[in-house]
């Protein structure tokens, strides 16, 4: 997409908060896509197999890609990406993890209307 009148720059925020239900599984797919990058300098693939071996948040680092969230989307093109993921203490029931609250307490919906 070229920079014109009409374009527009968007921030997108998504938070996931996912259950790891095999670890071993999160990591094989993690150590297979950095032996399977070519671009990988040998130094840094060493780092990043000991990181996903050490740390399943860091796997799913390696796997989640925020441009396979927009290729697919029409007339978009990403412009700057930026992720991490962390272990937490996750309880669904718990009102501290309302989905769709900013840090401020507003929800995404009051957000968007004002």
């Amino acid at each position: 997409m070229n920079t014109s009148e009409n374009s527009e720059f968007v921030r997108l925020r998504v938070e996931l908060v996912v259950e790891v239900e095999n670890v071993d599984a999160v990591t094989g797919a993690a150590l297979r896509r950095i032996a399977d990058d070519p671009d990988m300098p040998d130094d840094e693939r060493a780092h990043a197999e000991s990181a996903v071996t050490e740390d399943t948040a860091e796997a799913i680092a390696y796997l989640v890609d925020p441009f396979d969230l927009v290729s697919g989307v029409p007339g978009v093109e990403l412009a700057q990406a930026s992720w991490s993921s962390e272990r937490i203490d996750y309880d669904p029931d718990s009102p501290e993890w309302g989905l769709g609250e900013d840090d401020d307490g507003e929800t995404d919906e009051e957000d968007r209307l004002g």
